[in-house]
């Protein structure tokens, strides 16, 4: 199999997307009508599916169309291997495949507990620790595998994270294990900042940022109870400072980057345009054709 520096200079340059999940267009944005209304603003879709739910019409219009799009999968334990089983990875291998995906991708976390059905969803950081991560790093080297898609794990979200390890030093360990790429989520990254006091930049310095291939960037929100206070992961219109302190730290120092996602599915359109347009001045699609055209 071919390594990941191998595979990565022959994934396309993405630019700036959308996220969404199924339905999303009844009661949030419509990556369609984004993309006909703000053509210059928004370039792909990253979808969120399951196999209970798979594709909804609208991200079957987006294939039909032939417009680029991802795969983020809402419903498998990497962290836990004995979850790949051979359905999982069949079928969404297939949807996929009929979305036309550029690459898989999903948060390291704990998707369900128990069966994996609807009525057992949730979303859980891994343990962060050595063992964990070497088991992450197995199921991506199986999907990547049995799937033939590149498989980029995200930093999932939390209020409380157990175990030793940095959570960048615990991806950083899955990438070197399983020799894949990795999605930062900025977002994500500086609520972990936040529960263990430390600034927003620190662990990235010894990050190795040519790994990441994709980027989330969304909103958040201080929230606190009993006293213990926290970052909401609540996909609002502006991003915190914090996240933006990532985000234009990483850009630059990422040769491989090919894509940055603003997740902001659950808002009205105009609240977003704004952080659309400043994505792409900072991570402007014309000058990635520009390289692409003349590698």
């Amino acid at each position: 199999m071919s390594t990941f520096s191998e595979r990565v200079v022959h994934l396309p340059k993405l630019g700036v997307g959308i996220s969404g999940e199924f339905n999303i267009a009844a009661k949030g944005i419509d990556a369609g009508w984004m993309k006909a209304n703000y053509p210059d603003l928004i370039h792909f879709y990253e979808y969120g599916g399951d196999l209970e739910r798979g594709l909804d019409d609208g991200v079957r219009r987006w294939a039909a169309a032939k417009l680029p799009a991802t795969y983020h999968f809402l419903d498998i334990n990497l962290e836990e291997r004995e979850d790949l089983d051979h359905n999982w990875l069949k079928r969404t291998k297939a949807l996929a495949t009929e979305l036309n995906a550029s690459w898989l991708c999903g948060d390291a976390g704990r998707w369900h507990f128990g069966l994996r059905e609807r009525g057992h969803g949730m979303l859980m950081p891994p343990i962060l620790c050595r063992e964990s991560a070497i088991e992450t790093a197995q199921s991506i080297q199986q999907i990547e595998a049995e799937t033939g898609f590149l498989c980029l794990p995200e930093n999932p979200p939390s209020v409380v994270y157990l175990g030793d390890l940095h959570i960048l030093d615990y991806f950083a360990l899955v990438a070197e294990r399983a020799d894949c790429g990795v999605l930062l989520d900025c977002a994500h990254l500086a609520i972990f900042q936040q529960t263990r006091n430390l600034p927003p930049l620190t662990a990235l310095n010894s990050f190795p940022l040519d790994r990441i291939v994709e980027m989330h960037v969304a909103g958040g929100a201080y929230a606190q109870v009993d006293g213990y206070e926290y970052i909401e992961d609540n996909h609002s219109p502006e991003p915190l400072p914090a996240t933006w302190e990532i985000l234009e730290y990483v850009i630059p120092r990422a040769k491989n980057l090919k894509a940055i996602v603003f997740e902001c599915e659950h808002n009205a359109p105009e609240e977003c345009v704004p952080v659309f347009e400043q994505l792409n001045t900072i991570f402007p699609l014309k000058v990635i054709v520009t390289e692409a055209a003349q590698g």
